[in-house]
């Protein structure tokens, strides 16, 4: 039977917006009359949940969504740890090589779509992370086209490139038995919690990551340097790193502050003079690209901010951008205006965080590294210990296989008919000789005596045997060593590295204190200013309009127009000023020191009013208001440079129509002081004013 519809009335109420769901309104018939087939249905009102009730079933699931959120992006994706100095899809790339490694290359598109089962997000994430890791080539060998981080060409399609991991991976990153394990976001497989990293990889590789309220920035370092600084760490001596960055360049680091927060890196192209109208750059600085570079240059020379011929870029394996200069150039100058208005100088921000304890921390980038090479000496220690543990267990298995051949113990067990007695006899005809061995017999060192195969016991060799012995004993005795001398181990760890890997990593940047250049002091003069007083526009290169004088493009513009109004802004194509501009200048870089005589006709009042005034402190793009009413008009404007040039009397000529008996009258300026913008000044005339003149 289908179920009746009941409709809405108005007692039924909507849902809480907390989310909570209201109970099914029960139907109840109504009381039955006279007659029953005109009953009516009845709908309870519904008991409505309590607003924003913190019982209520949604208001548990989005409690703590944004905190979830947050603390994925922070710890699953964006943020290096601190134990191997990767990120997550870095950590399960790596892996997958180290799953993966033949010896031989392996198609990229092969690897992202088995990292992808490690990795629960698209491919193209994981493409872009190895091919960041292949171009530093360092953990990763590239082979095929991985792109230009010179020229910031992108790498080719996955199916054409092909990489694997390089010696040096192998040797600091991978050691199944001292890796924690853990399940992957499927739980098919095991994926590494992180890697045994013994090396400071993310001050060798850097890191740059946004993550939900932080970020991370960590600049490359120098291999050989981070290797020099691990064993004055473990020497404890002193030590400090500055990053090296792949591209080269002139960095200043006198306000690094050791990688932390706060710090700031400028870095500079290497500019070359190749001739009198030739400049070469061969270096260029870290977070720029050919590419971009050339950009910034036309960029700021259709601006005007220099002047170029045009730029040749040559660059393949090394930079080589060549920018032809005009005739008569100054190459020297030309190259302080590239670090001002182009990408030839940066900026650079580093802000060190890295994920311990499941916790994100800023640190600086030493205390980074005494972290990172005190966990390097620590699993140096588990490695030997547990290398020390294989050795003494190899030495008791070849002990008991010694005892078990040359003492025949195996005959014992010829008339055995079950394997308790085998077992049996073997123990007990073990006993004469367990004091020759270090460890209590087990029944699993008994079974792996009965595993011995009669080929090898009819070919055993005392001589022989014995050598292996003597072997594996001074091998646990270097051990020893090595664990009583964990510091020197250490270092001899890191000396070794350097010996091995640290040929051809010379440093590529230069670090010297870098002066700040005064943009204002090294850009041309090669603009010109026009302005359309009646229409109130001022441009450059304005050759149909009035010329005010030569400029350049960081200069402003300083207009005062007719009805009391000032204005300043910064050279452009075309701005607007204001209607009926009456005075037009350059404002100088220090501020405008000139005095300003200015007669005016108040339009609240309508007396005329002199005063002599300073301009004083003005920002860009505001109106400011000379007079101290609207509809007030400037009848007479003088700009002197200095007080003294300032006029002294002024000849000022009455409308007759306003009835004034006195047409003509001189008024002296010498008992008006020079006072701010805003000041009002002294009457003139109550009437208005026609014309005034200055006498002297």
């Amino acid at each position: 039977m289908p179920k009746r519809k009941v409709p809405k009335t108005s007692d039924q109420t909507e849902l809480s917006l907390s989310g909570d769901t209201a109970p099914a309104a029960p139907v109840v018939p109504a009381a039955s009359g006279a007659d029953d087939t005109a009953a009516a249905l009845v709908v309870a009102a519904p008991k409505v949940a309590e607003k924003n009730s913190p019982d209520a079933p949604l208001v548990k699931h989005y409690r703590s969504w944004f905190l979830e959120y947050a603390s994925y992006v922070i710890l699953d994706r964006a943020v290096p740890h601190l134990d191997d100095g990767l990120k997550p899809v870095q950590r399960r790339i790596l892996h997958t090589l180290w799953d993966m490694d033949d010896g031989r290359f392996h198609k990229v598109a092969n690897v992202v779509g088995r990292a992808m089962s490690l990795h629960p997000h698209g491919d193209a994430s994981i493409g872009a992370a190895l091919v960041g890791i292949g171009q530093r080539s360092f953990l990763i060998e590239p082979q095929g086209n991985f792109g230009n981080t010179l020229t910031g060409d992108d790498a080719a399609a996955p199916r054409y490139i092909e990489a694997r991991l390089t010696p040096f991976a192998k040797d600091v990153l991978f050691n199944p038995k001292t890796t924690a394990w853990q399940l992957s976001y499927d739980g098919r497989a095991q994926e590494p919690v992180t890697l045994p990293a013994k090396f400071p990889i993310v001050l060798l590789e850097g890191a740059e990551g946004i993550a939900v309220g932080l970020s991370t920035k960590i600049l490359p370092h120098n291999f050989n340097d981070l290797c020099r600084a691990a064993i004055n760490h473990l020497q404890g001596k002193t030590f400090r790193i500055y990053p090296d960055f792949p591209t080269g360049g002139i960095a200043d680091f006198s306000e690094y502050n050791d990688g932390e927060r706060g710090g700031k890196v400028k870095v500079r192209a290497k500019i070359e003079v190749r001739s009198k109208y030739l400049l070469a750059i061969t270096e260029l600085p870290y977070g720029a690209t050919t590419e971009s570079l050339i950009e910034s240059i036309l960029g700021a020379n259709a601006k005007g901010k220099i002047k170029i011929k045009h730029v040749d870029d040559n660059t393949a394996d090394v930079v080589e951008i060549l920018v032809h200069l005009p005739a008569g150039a100054d190459a020297e100058k030309i190259i302080q205006q590239l670090y001002v208005f182009t990408n030839c100088q940066l900026a650079l921000s580093p802000a060190a965080c890295v994920i311990e304890d499941d916790k994100p921390h800023f640190l600086g980038v030493r205390e980074i590294l005494r972290r990172s090479v005190d966990k390097t000496k620590t699993l140096l220690k588990r490695e030997l210990e547990i290398r020390l543990g294989e050795l003494e267990q190899q030495w008791h298995w070849d002990s008991l296989e010694r005892i078990f051949i040359e003492e025949r113990i195996y005959r014992r067990i010829e008339k055995s008919k079950t394997w308790a007695e085998v077992i049996s006899e073997i123990r007990e005809g073990l006993k004469p000789f367990l004091k020759q061995l270090r460890r209590d017999v087990t029944d699993e060192d008994i079974t792996r005596l009965t595993e011995i195969r009669i080929k090898r016991i009819s070919a055993y060799n005392r001589f022989q045997a014995d050598e292996a012995m003597k072997k594996t004993e001074a091998e646990m005795k270097e051990v020893k060593h090595h664990l009583k001398n964990l510091t020197e181990y250490a270092v001899k760890w890191f000396e070794t590295l350097h010996e091995k890997y640290g040929k051809g990593h010379k440093r590529r940047t230069t670090y010297d204190e870098i002066e700040q250049i005064n943009a204002a002091q090294v850009v041309s003069v090669n603009q010109r200013l026009y302005v359309n007083r009646e229409e109130g526009f001022i441009g450059l290169n304005w050759r149909q309009h009035e010329f005010v004088q030569d400029c350049s493009v960081l200069d402003s513009v300083l207009c005062l127009m007719a009805d009391g109004s000032l204005k300043v802004t910064k050279v452009a194509d075309k701005v607007f000023m204001g209607r009926d501009i009456i005075h037009c200048a350059i404002l100088p870089a220090d501020g405008d020191k000139n005095f300003y005589t200015m007669v005016y006709q108040d339009g609240a009042s309508g007396k005329a009013f002199a005063k002599r005034f300073q301009i004083g402190g003005l920002s860009r793009d505001k109106l400011y208001p000379l007079v101290p009413s609207e509809s007030s008009k400037v009848i007479y404007l003088e700009v002197s440079p200095t007080e003294k040039a300032m006029p002294k009397t002024l000849h000022v000529s009455i409308d007759g129509r306003g009835g004034a008996r006195i047409r003509e009258l001189d008024f002296d300026l010498t008992p008006l002081p020079v006072s701010s913008r805003s000041a009002k000044g002294l009457t003139v005339s109550k009437w208005a004013v026609k014309n005034v003149k200055r006498l002297n």
